[in-house]
Formats: C-alpha cells, sequence, structure tokens
C-alpha cells in the first residue's frame, strides 16, 4: 500500500490573486510560477519532494464563512513584530492569548480564514 503524502493546503477564495500574495508576502515566499486569477501556489503544490505541504489558493464563487476546522499555526520567533506585519498586509487581530507555555495571536486573513501566529515561551 502507497503512503499518502500531503500536497498542499488549499484556500477556496474570492479573489486569488489578493489572498496569494497575502500568504506569499506574510511567509516571505514566492509564488510559484503560473499564478492566474484562478488559481496559485506556494511552495511547489505538486512537488513530492518537499516534507511540507504547499498552499494552493483556488477561485470559488461561493464560500462557507466561519471558523476554520483546520487553520495554519505559525511558529514565529519573531512575535509578536509579525503580528503586526500580518496586520499592516491585510490581517485582521481577534485576540492574544497566552497557555500551555505558548503565547499566540488570532488573526483573519483578508477572506475571514482564521490562523495564529505565536511562539513557545516554555522550552
Amino acid at each position: 500500500m502507497a503512503s499518502l503524502s500531503s500536497l498542499s493546503i488549499t484556500f477556496d477564495c474570492h479573489d486569488v490573486e489578493a489572498q496569494s500574495i497575502f500568504w506569499a508576502e506574510l511567509l516571505r515566499a514566492e509564488l510559484d510560477p503560473g499564478a492566474n486569477e484562478f488559481v496559485a501556489s506556494i511552495g511547489g503544490v505538486h512537488n513530492s519532494e518537499s516534507p511540507t505541504p504547499g498552499m494552493l489558493f483556488l477561485k470559488v464563487d461561493d464560500r462557507i464563512e466561519g471558523k476554520n476546522p483546520v487553520h495554519i499555526d505559525l511558529d514565529d520567533p519573531s512575535y509578536p513584530a509579525d503580528v503586526e506585519r500580518a496586520v499592516e498586509l491585510g490581517a485582521e487581530r481577534l485576540g492574544s492569548f497566552s497557555e500551555y507555555g505558548i503565547e499566540w495571536t488570532t488573526l483573519k486573513d483578508p477572506e475571514g480564514n482564521v490562523f495564529d501566529i505565536g511562539r513557545r515561551t516554555v522550552t
């Protein structure tokens, strides 16, 4: 039996360009070649050699709003400075928290997807 491999974290988007540029700039990454108004990616979505998933942005006409059951947590040694950078890029700050040796801020990207930026405070 073949093992599963992670290909992408997929975002359904109203505006593929805005979403993909927001995440590329936040992660200091480049968009993969071939991006257009319907699809864009970061991190070589179809790169089976990559140990981590890429990010795929797909144009959809309708999507369900609300908290994502799956969301991205970014471990950030520059926390909280990168929270401010995320807000400057278009994120909305929802709240900051500290529990279990981790401090983080929960944000929404420009289309309302929830994500966290934080760091471990106890090693």
